[in-house]
């Protein structure tokens, strides 16, 4: 029981995976930012502009 229990990987696979989604809601998270900001700023530019 012990030794099958050693070589069942389900759970480290599961593991990866949710690393793998976490380090890909990081970096999405990241470039919305980013994206956020150029956005704000355009709209900004063009309310000064209409003004």
């Amino acid at each position: 029981m012990f030794t099958k229990l050693l070589k069942n990987e389900d759970g480290a696979t599961a593991i990866e995976y949710g690393l793998i989604a976490a380090l890909i809601a990081v970096a999405a998270i990241g470039a919305m930012g980013n994206i956020g900001n150029a956005l704000g700023n355009t709209f900004n530019d063009v309310s000064n502009d209409l003004e």
